[in-house]
């Protein structure tokens, strides 16, 4: 395999599609050598044909706002590689959402789903419609003209979206609704649904109860735990107050939050009240942080990010790409003990880099974040046996995937000094899973 080819190639192809190419590359440099001892690999064409989603589906959505005036917004579905499963990957609305970011997000979803375990193929959708300020009724129309077109493509045994950035319970209700309408079907279509129709317990929290499931594993590699740590995170939405509640169980403080306005410093730690107010600061529809640091008489800091605050644990928990290669030098420099990617993609490659050079641990968001869709996985089963299971039970089996990732991880990524490179343990994992489905089903 010729990683350069295979990118300059890629580059004409799909030119400025800067988040599908960056993930791209990340994976194909850390499987190199495993895929070259492997001719059948090659002889199947794995790498041409895995880099390339399976079908992609673009459309308009027209809608009408409380004023009668007509909008019009684009979707997207992109249906990534189905070898292992239904098509499984969460739907975003956000105005910065486009093909490359979609792209992005569905590739590494066919690695992530690859390491639960679970049989779950990859994919990603969305639309560039920004849910903030609007009312109830313009998000539901706006949600039932994009299910019009999202309908004739998804299905319990064929794709199952779930949600993402801008898509919460109430979203996920008026396309499945629609959906149901449509297909004339009561199926598990939709994972996040509500719980009185399907829904299962944890999955709000479930990504963020994952994230530090695994991060506990790490910490305990270097006979450690998070008692007595500090740790900084990023975001305040459900991902960001999942792992704020985790690791206040487990004896860290949390010191940071952030938001598009800034971020939040708590010396004091943000928990018990202060991890409840996340939730109302996320339902008033403002996006924005301020208003926790008049309520609490924490510090805020204008316009900037949490990562020059000194912490013991880093947990990105926002957006893709959130923490660059100055972030990570500020934060090496503060003696970080382990950086873990909770949001998706959220380091940049000179911040993995960096991370990785001073061999501090770190926590790649194919890995990390699994816990998400494991429970969404979690959520199909409890749909197709027609049970609903216990919270308990729910958690038991996230902490079980959570902690077999990491076993994962470890197995492919440990070299002879005993550092472990997370970034080629979750990589090469899922690959070989995925990899191996596509050779035993043949060329098609």
């Amino acid at each position: 395999m010729n990683v350069e080819k295979i990118m300059n190639d890629l580059e004409k192809k799909h030119p400025g599609e800067v988040e599908y190419l960056q993930a791209v590359k990340e994976v194909i440099e850390t499987i190199e050598d495993v895929y070259n001892e492997n001719p059948q690999f090659e002889a199947n064409g794995i790498i041409e044909r895995i880099v390339e989603p399976d079908r992609i589906l673009t459309f308009k959505v027209p809608w009408t706002d409380d004023q009668g005036k007509v909008h019009v917004n684009i979707g997207y579905r992109v249906q990534f590689n189905g070898a292992i499963g239904p098509y499984k990957g969460g739907i975003r609305f956000h105005p910065s959402v486009n093909l490359s970011i979609l792209k992005f997000l569905g590739f590494e979803q066919i690695f992530k789903n690859a390491l639960t375990t679970l049989p779950m193929g990859g994919g990603k959708g969305g639309s560039d419609f920004n849910t903030r300020g609007r009312s109830d009724r313009e998000i539901m129309r706006f949600c039932q003209s994009f299910m019009l077109e999202l309908w004739r493509i998804v299905g319990p045994e064929t794709d199952v979206p779930a949600g993402d950035i801008g898509v919460s319970g109430k979203e996920i209700g008026y396309m499945f609704g629609t959906y149901k309408k449509l297909a004339q079907e009561h199926t598990g279509v939709f994972t996040g649904k509500g719980r009185t129709w399907g829904g299962s317990l944890i999955r709000p929290e479930a990504t963020g109860f994952g994230a530090i499931y695994f991060v506990k594993e790490m910490l305990a590699t270097k006979g450690d735990s998070f008692k007595g740590k500090t740790v900084a995170i990023s975001g305040f939405g459900n991902v960001a107050w999942g792992a704020a509640l985790k690791v206040t169980e487990l004896g860290g403080k949390v010191i940071t939050i952030s938001g598009p306005d800034g971020y939040i410093y708590d010396k004091n730690g943000i928990s018990g009240e202060k991890i409840d107010y996340m939730l109302e600061l996320r339902a008033t529809n403002n996006d924005v942080v301020e208003p926790y640091a008049q309520k609490f008489g924490a510090e805020f800091h204008k316009g900037k990010k949490p990562w020059n605050t000194k912490c013991d644990i880093a947990l990105p928990c926002a957006t893709q790409n959130e923490l660059n290669g100055d972030d990570a030098k500020q934060l090496v420099a503060n003696n970080v003990l382990l950086v873990a990617e909770v949001s998706n993609m959220g380091c940049t490659p000179e911040a993995v880099e960096t991370i990785i050079e001073n061999k501090i641990f770190f926590g790649p968001g194919k890995a990390v974040n699994a816990g998400g869709v494991a429970t969404s996985g979690l959520e199909m089963t409890q749909n197709t046996m027609k049970l609903s299971w216990a919270a308990e039970e729910v958690d038991e089996k996230l902490h079980k995937i959570m902690c077999d990732i990491h076993d994962a991880c470890v197995k492919y990524g440990k070299d002879e000094t005993g550092y472990i490179n997370y970034v080629k343990g979750a990589n090469i994992a899922g690959f070989l899973k995925v990899a191996t489905a596509m050779v035993e089903q043949g060329v098609i």
